[in-house]
């Protein structure tokens, strides 16, 4: 991946980081800002067989460890995702792991096993295929658990030959801080200006759409991108608030449990902003219902915090569904103040 494939707000940084040296690199802020794109772009950088004076702006993106990385199967460059980030992705997995998933002796995993990050200090100790060192990418960087994270860190802390690390994470605080204190953090930059509309339009949303998008995502690009994909529309979005003050549940019928709770977790935060008296964030001040009591926005915010940790595998998602609608409408009704 070269500069020019990168989002316009990533530019100026995987530049930035090219010119610093460093073995481990922690890149971190909200989702949706493209901490994946830079990573991977990073590491192609790193890998490019070009002269040196080409990687002042990335990868070529022609040579022959370029396509290699296009086409996931570069020797040098090793992967650590969550196997259900790797599918989405285009990641091949090892065999074992397809083998067990295709008999269906498990699911992918939401997590970076330790097998993986075993086989990944192994990679780190071998000798570079191509001549041009090697590169770990680790993505989403807090997927690891407690003893994943632990396999790692001897080899994070003193790195055998020509082995680079790139960790890439949407929730660093969710790191250990041993992690942490062996990398060079850099925070991502938010876009300036029309950037992320911009980029939106190019991706093929429509124009009108996209500040709508945009704000329903929190002005995140990656994640409006996302919405325009998986929804709902920005028409819906906007009638979404006093659609839950009603009870209707097909406002979000179309919506897996993990994003049902993200839209309310979203009309929550906003309904507490106003209350507070600070501007609403994912949706217009116009859009949200009459503000209910303060006790009951700060209970549903707990009980939605308590929900999102199972909506991954819920018992019955219609139900589910059903009592997240019950629960926002009575809350949504509750001792209304003007």
């Amino acid at each position: 991946m070269n500069a020019d494939a990168l989002s316009p707000w990533l530019r100026q940084p995987l530049a930035d980081l090219l010119r610093q040296r460093g073995h481990a690199w922690l890149l971190q802020g909200p989702s949706g800002l493209g901490q994946y794109e830079l990573g991977l772009a990073l590491a192609a950088a790193w890998l490019c067989e070009q002269p040196a004076e080409a990687k002042g702006q990335g990868a070529c993106g022609h040579c022959p460890s370029c396509h290699a990385i296009q086409v996931r199967t570069h020797a040098d460059l090793c992967v650590l995702m969550p196997e259900v980030a790797m599918q989405e992705l285009g990641w091949p997995l090892d065999e074992k792991a397809q083998a067990d998933i295709d008999d269906k002796k498990r699911k992918p995993s939401r997590e970076i096993r330790v097998e993986a990050m075993r086989d990944a200090v192994g990679f780190a100790q071998r000798t570079s295929a191509r001549g041009f060192g090697k590169v770990v990418l680790v993505y989403p960087a807090e997927r690891m658990n407690t003893v994943t994270a632990n396999a790692l860190l001897k080899t994070l802390e003193e790195p055998v030959g020509d082995v680079r690390f790139v960790l890439a994470s949407e929730a660093a605080w969710q790191l250990l801080p041993t992690i942490r204190s062996r990398c060079l953090g850099f925070t991502l930059p938010w876009p300036q200006g029309d950037e992320a509309r911009d980029w939106l339009v190019g991706q093929g949303v429509a124009a009108a759409d996209a500040p709508v998008l945009l704000r329903a995502a929190g002005g995140r690009p990656s994640d409006a991108l996302r919405l325009a994909a998986q929804g709902p529309s920005p028409k819906a979005w906007a009638l979404l608030p006093k659609a839950m003050a009603r009870g209707d549940v097909s406002a979000l019928a179309d919506q897996a449990p993990a994003q049902a709770i993200a839209a309310l977790q979203k009309l929550c935060h906003d309904l507490m902003a106003t209350d507070s008296g600070a501007a609403p964030r994912f949706f217009e001040l116009a859009d949200l219902p009459p503000t209910p009591a303060r006790g009951a926005l700060a209970r549903w915010s707990k009980s939605l915090a308590t929900a999102a940790r199972t909506a991954e595998h819920p018992f019955n998602a219609g139900l589910m569904l059903e009592a997240l609608v019950s629960e926002a409408r009575t809350t949504l009704n509750s001792a209304r103040r003007p």
